[in-house]
């Protein structure tokens, strides 16, 4: 069966996550739906990660085995037709062959995390950032999220439902930038834990406000344990922008 690679992105806020689920809307069942009314075929598709409930994708990328040859134009077309009105376009679709695996071919993944850190509310970018209106250092954050980078135990930004089978990470890209007044942090890794970004962006976030310092936030990873992690950052503000293969 001919396979295709789909690049897509979505506004993750009125759904229950990318997974499907019996009775809740998710992005995954919006794709499934829209290909089996372009196809007239009932399949199933594999991403490169399981967003969450109010997570964005910028480059989120799936793929999926067809009855019969289709023109990838013809693909993007139809499935973006299709798919409104919901909040998901298909950006690119290519043919590839059928080694190709959405989740397990990845070699990495790549996460923003957009904080807006002014006093005024978010208005335009209203559940797409997390508004922080107290003064963050984000060069102290930057420093910080440095001293956790390469591979570690990451238990202490593991979710207590995350259902890999180690705790074991290695952190290839972590930095914080200030653009105005947004604050951007980067992530990049083959794969995270359930959580761990979102997890990592709240105890950064404790750094910012100078109730930690950078070693603190060290020590924490160190721990190893759930009961040392800050807060965790709501998924408003963390996208998935891109996965290599």
């Amino acid at each position: 069966m001919p396979r295709y690679k789909l690049t897509i992105e979505y506004d993750g806020t009125p759904f229950s996550g990318w997974q499907r689920q019996a009775d809740r809307p998710s992005v995954q069942q919006a794709v499934e739906e829209a290909i089996g009314r372009m196809s007239g075929e009932t399949i199933s598709i594999q991403a490169a990660g399981r967003t969450d409930a109010g997570v964005h994708a910028l480059g989120q990328v799936v793929h999926v085995d067809l009855g019969k040859d289709w023109d990838p134009f013809r693909i993007r077309e139809a499935l973006n037709y299709h798919l409104r009105p919901d909040p998901v376009a298909v950006l690119l679709v290519e043919a590839v062959d059928e080694s190709f695996e959405a989740r397990f071919s990845a070699l990495a993944r790549h996460y923003e995390y957009r904080i807006l850190n002014r006093r005024a509310p978010a208005v335009m970018e209203r559940q797409h950032v997390w508004h922080v209106p107290m003064p963050l250092d984000a060069d102290a954050m930057d420093h910080a999220a440095g001293l956790i980078l390469g591979k570690h135990d990451f238990t202490t930004f593991r979710s207590a439902e995350c259902q890999a089978n180690s705790p074991v990470r290695t952190l290839d890209v972590f930095s914080v930038r200030r653009e105005l007044d947004h604050i951007v942090v980067v992530a990049s890794a083959r794969s995270f834990l359930h959580h761990q970004v979102r997890s990592m962006v709240g105890s950064l976030k404790l750094v910012g406000e100078g109730k930690w310092s950078p070693k603190d936030f060290r020590a924490a990873l160190d721990a190893r344990q759930r009961s040392r992690c800050g807060a965790m950052a709501p998924p408003d503000g963390l996208y998935l922008t891109r996965v290599d293969y």
